[in-house]
């Protein structure tokens, strides 16, 4: 191995675990650290989904007209903690420019492409690690009440017609056909019938790691502090524990904890959070879901999980380490359980998760200017499980010289660092 092709992968997320074994396949010698197993923390908890239809970011023209409403706090799908937001008036202000609609066409197209490519290095990555039996390909359904409701979707439509994105509209019967353990009634429908998903985005997270490891990845559990840049070239990581890690080049693929990595070198990049819960639960009466829905006015989506039915709230925003607030998530099981016979709740206490949203919506992926060496791989917002495996594939292209396989432009760190 060429002593002059390490890399050191700083985060066991999706993002990162994929990052790793694109490195790997293309000769580097990789070590990858995180404080946890590889897909314990925000990669465990979503909804699983590895759908195209993601390509249209909560910062969209309908935002602005929905924004009095939202400003109110009192809407399922969007809490915020009016203190943090105060806190983000610029990174607010720079997130409702971004969706305008000139900005959200751009951003819509760079993350069209991601997701297309992550789609393909998915399949591929899931036949290697052996796992595609967690892999259903039946899609997922949008759900909506009344005909109101789902001419709010007329954007979403559109954009989905513009970039070929599969989709059938259902309606109320063809709905109950599909999902026959829905107890009420939804008049309109979206199945985004060219959807996959998994049963557990965590343990397809913990395959991939596995399969890095297997084939010489070096797996490390460390919490890095600070990263920094040596007389030699070379790229060092502290760790809390009082250890050093070495290479020629470092990937950040820590997501909501990345700038606390990058201080040490200067960087912080503009970065909220928006922090999202789950709980499983045990259906009643033999009732089964057959693939995820979400119900829009609910403001919640609901996916079979090996775990159980996974019932994932929608945005809270608000700083990474507040304490959890469940009032939201409480909200969408009392709605959830006029729809769905749910049993009890199977664990103690819901899961909290972090997803870093930058102000585009889009993550950066790339070398950090003026710090040769140094690449990132973060800020992915809620479709990092999504959009992990293209991120790699981008990402190992552009540290070795290749042809991208998207454009990487709209991915530059440049334009915030």
């Amino acid at each position: 191995m060429n002593q002059k092709n390490e890399v050191l992968v700083i985060g066991g997320g999706v993002v990162g675990v994929t990052c790793a074994l694109e490195l790997q396949r293309r000769g580097a010698r990789v070590t990858l650290v995180d404080r946890k197993e590889p897909g314990s923390e925000t990669s465990y908890g979503n909804a699983g989904v590895l759908a195209t239809s993601s390509l249209i970011p909560f910062n969209n023209p309908n935002l602005l007209r929905n924004l009095p409403t939202l400003l109110k706090n009192k809407s399922v799908s969007f809490r915020y903690n009016p203190a943090y937001l105060m806190s983000m008036a610029v990174w607010g202000a720079k997130f409702l420019l971004n969706a305008r609609r000139s900005r959200f066409d751009d951003t819509a197209a760079a993350l069209h492409g991601l997701i297309s490519l992550s789609a393909i290095e998915h399949a591929r990555l899931l036949r290697a690690a052996n796992v595609t039996h967690r892999l259903r390909s039946n899609g997922w359904v949008f759900l909506y009440r009344t005909a109101e409701s789902f001419a709010g979707s007329a954007l979403a439509r559109q954009t989905y017609d513009r970039f070929g994105v599969s989709y059938k509209l259902v309606n109320e019967h063809e709905i109950a056909d599909m999902e026959p353990g829905l107890t009420a009634r939804f008049q309109h429908g979206i199945w985004m019938d060219g959807t996959s998903s998994v049963d557990s985005p965590g343990a397809v997270t913990k395959a991939y790691a596995r399969l890095f490891a297997e084939q010489g990845g070096t797996l490390a559990r460390a919490s890095v502090t600070r990263v920094r840049q040596l007389a030699t070239g070379r790229w060092q990581a502290a760790t809390t524990e009082g250890g050093q890690l070495e290479a020629d080049r470092v990937v950040i693929a820590t997501g909501p904890w990345a700038n606390d990595v990058l201080a040490g070198v200067g960087i912080r990049v503009p970065m909220a959070f928006e922090r999202g819960y789950h709980m499983h639960f045990g259906a009643r009466d033999g009732a089964t879901l057959n693939r995820p829905v979400y119900d829009v006015a609910g403001g919640y989506v609901l996916a079979p999980m090996e775990q159980g039915i996974r019932l994932g709230s929608g945005v809270e925003l608000n700083d990474r380490d507040a304490a959890a607030d469940v009032t939201q998530l409480d909200l969408c099981e009392r709605t959830a359980r006029e729809v769905f016979p749910l049993a009890g709740r199977l664990e103690s206490s819901p899961w909290l998760g972090r997803r870093p949203t930058l102000p585009d919506s889009k993550p950066i992926i790339g070398e950090a200017p003026r710090h040769p060496g140094l690449w990132l791989a973060f800020g992915h917002q809620h479709i990092g499980f999504n959009t992990s495996a293209g991120t790699a594939a981008l990402l190992g292209a552009l540290m070795y010289g290749d042809k991208p396989p998207v454009d990487p432009y709209p991915f530059r760190a440049a334009r915030f660092i």
